[in-house]
């Protein structure tokens, strides 16, 4: 009975212990993916903004300019790229929304990205754009891989529809969650106008046949979980500018739009709650199960060799049969 229970536990002994490299390094790289029907929206808010007035062409100041951001996952498009690419693909749908304090639309750009559902590297197929305008990304953008390395990256900026470095700057703690920031400046750079302008009848084409241009600049700032490569909470210090031409009535330029952009505090909120419950799924299957498993199958064996042992152990004699003592005559 031993021997038979001594062999069971090392049958699961051998599958505990086989089962904890295979969940991280065969099981992980396979289920770690980004859905490809997420779905996902962000507000930003710059308060007390510049903003330009298009009615007279020059820079005020404004309470607010709220900026919403939205990711929406294209099965279709992803199931038709994966065909072709032999891969895991995502298509993102994205659409920034600017607006100025009045509710009124500042400037609307819809993008499409393309990526690895696994590595969140760029996928380049038809339909890759940023504002209509087919581009060929390089680099990340709004999502690190995960398990982030404290290294620089390549990130795309949309505006500029160039890649650059974004700097790894240290390791902080953000609302109880330990995270890697991120900093990345691009430089002033001039940047096609909107397709949809704020003012009826305003095209980038009527505006270019006056020579005004238009110019960009921001400092990016990302805090990034690690685990998940999720930004917990990310900022803008940014800056557009009207040079030349003219439509500016002689100026040298005027400020488009200057603001320091950050994350509506509701939505930190719930982006740090999920990230923390990501955290822990990615954690469970390349962290608490493999370790977990491997601590199960030692120690089952060990209890499989001390039943084998005691089952291999002689018997002890049995006692000699007690005798009565022979009467003694006299």
């Amino acid at each position: 009975m031993r021997r038979t229970t001594s062999l069971i536990l090392l049958a699961l002994a051998v599958f505990f212990t086989a089962l904890s490299p295979l969940l991280r390094w065969y099981a992980f790289p396979r289920l770690a993916k980004i859905p490809a029907n997420q779905y996902q929206d962000m507000v930003l808010e710059a308060k007390d903004a510049t903003l330009l007035d298009y009615g007279t062409m020059r820079a005020k100041k404004v309470p607010s300019v709220t900026i919403v951001q939205t990711l929406k996952g294209n099965v279709e498009a992803s199931d038709r790229i994966e065909k072709t690419a032999g891969k895991d693909v995502v298509v993102w749908d994205g659409l920034s929304y600017v607006q100025g304090p009045d509710g009124k639309m500042v400037s609307t750009i819809p993008e499409r990205y393309i990526f690895d559902a696994h590595s969140q590297e760029p996928v380049h197929a038809t339909g890759e754009t940023v504002d209509g305008d087919p581009v060929k990304r390089e680099g990340i953008e709004f999502k690190w891989p995960f398990f982030t390395e404290k290294r620089d990256y390549e990130y795309f900026d949309a505006q500029t529809r160039t890649t650059n470095p974004i700097h790894y700057r240290g390791t902080q703690t953000f609302r109880g969650v330990q995270v890697y920031y991120f900093e990345q400046t691009i430089p002033w750079t001039k940047v096609p106008f909107p397709k949809t302008m704020p003012v009826q009848g305003i095209t980038p084409q009527s505006v270019a046949r006056t020579g005004t241009t238009r110019w960009y600049t921001t400092v990016r700032k990302f805090w990034v979980e690690p685990v998940t490569g999720a930004p917990v909470y990310g900022e803008e210090i940014h800056k557009e500018e009207l040079r030349g031409g003219t439509l500016l009535g002689g100026r040298d330029r005027v400020t488009a739009f200057a603001g320091h952009v950050k994350m509506r505090e509701d939505y930190i909120e719930h982006t740090v709650d999920l990230v923390k419950h990501n955290r822990t799924v990615v954690l469970l299957l390349t962290s608490y199960l493999p370790w977990g498993f491997l601590g199960l199958g030692l120690v089952l064996l060990s209890l499989s060799l001390y039943l084998e042992a005691r089952a291999r152990r002689p018997a002890d004699p049995d006692p000699a049969p007690a005798t009565e003592p022979e009467p003694v005559s006299a």
